[in-house]
């Protein structure tokens, strides 16, 4: 079929950026692919109520070097989700719906992982998404909504039913948030139950546990979200080794600060200084992990206000932790 080969081309490189809101913005996903030149970018969640009232909205923002790119959309109302797959279409190369939040407010609202506890409804939005849109539909949904509710097998053959053509699968309940570890050996369950491709997610934080997970789920690839907080690099090496064989190092200390600079940079462009310098203090904690007194510099440096003192901090990190102070493991 013409849709399943579309997803087959999107999807190539067996690993795709995963949703994150507040994080997989449009800098995020610029980095990610600065050195991961084909595999499947995906934005932050994107509410088809909020579309609907906003359309001129940053959250849009494509880069034409984004490509392959899904945009995800959350709600429970098929007529905006349709609304919302047709506008979006225009950026993106897949409508991806989210089924797999936890948050109270989304899950309140009937959205993310609620969506587990009403599969005719879950149907219905993707019959509506695909009713709206001539690119292809995914879904991204939890193990179930607690450990009593592990529905993901069943849940995903209805959502193939009803027109999904790839499934992203989180494997948590939406009740551990994300506690615990994700159970990788479940998603082998509904691989073998689906005829459509299955990404998994979940803890995957480097090459070696991207290998595991291969091993452990039989998915046709992996979904890295937190994996690429201060490590943009990741997805690029995960691809490179399902592609080669071979695992390459992550960056050095002295790379990641220079990563960590471009990406405030970015942000700054982005959002203006003020406004990016708040919003940028979530990343710190990434991208210094591991250095010396890193708990002490990271509370400085989220308190920071000043562009110039940022740099000179990152600067102070960089010289106390070159040669022998290098990353302690």
């Amino acid at each position: 079929m013409q849709q399943n080969k579309k997803v087959a081309q999107l999807i190539q490189s067996k690993v795709s950026l995963a949703p994150m809101a507040g994080i997989t913005d449009y800098v995020l996903r610029s980095l990610v692919r600065k050195y991961s030149k084909d595999a499947l970018l995906t934005t932050e969640m994107i509410s088809s109520e909020f579309l609907a009232q906003n359309v001129q909205t940053e959250i849009t923002k494509l880069d034409n070097t984004h490509h392959p790119i899904t945009y995800q959309i959350c709600g429970h109302k098929p007529h905006l989700m349709k609304y919302s797959s047709t506008y979006l279409s225009q950026f993106a190369d897949m409508i991806d719906i989210n089924m797999g939040c936890p948050v109270n407010k989304v899950v309140k609202g009937q959205d993310g992982s609620a969506l587990m506890r009403n599969p005719k409804l879950a149907a219905e939005l993707v019959q509506a998404v695909k009713d709206g849109t001539d690119k292809p539909v995914s879904v991204k949904f939890r193990l179930g909504y607690t450990q009593d509710e592990m529905n993901y097998v069943e849940f995903g053959q209805q959502m193939q039913e009803a027109g999904a053509e790839f499934i992203t699968i989180h494997a948590r309940t939406r009740s551990q948030f994300y506690s615990g570890s994700a159970d990788w050996k479940k998603i082998k369950d509904l691989k073998e139950n689906v005829d459509i491709p299955v990404f998994a997610n979940g803890d995957i934080t480097s090459v070696e546990k991207a290998i595991e997970c291969m091993e452990q789920s039989k998915a046709d690839g992996v979904a890295i979200g937190r994996g690429v907080l201060g490590d943009p690099t990741l997805i690029h090496r995960v691809a490179h080794y399902f592609k080669t064989g071979e695992i390459l190092q992550p960056p050095t200390l002295e790379e990641k600060l220079q990563i960590m600079k471009l990406h405030l940079d970015e942000e700054i462009k982005l959002r203006g200084e003020n406004v990016a310098i708040k919003f940028f203090r979530k990343f710190y904690p990434y991208y210094i992990a591991g250095i010396r007194n890193a708990s002490k510099i990271r509370g400085v440096m989220v308190l920071e206000e000043d562009y110039n003192k940022i740099c000179e901090y990152i600067e102070y990190i960089r010289k106390e932790n070159s040669q022998e102070n290098m990353l302690i493991s």
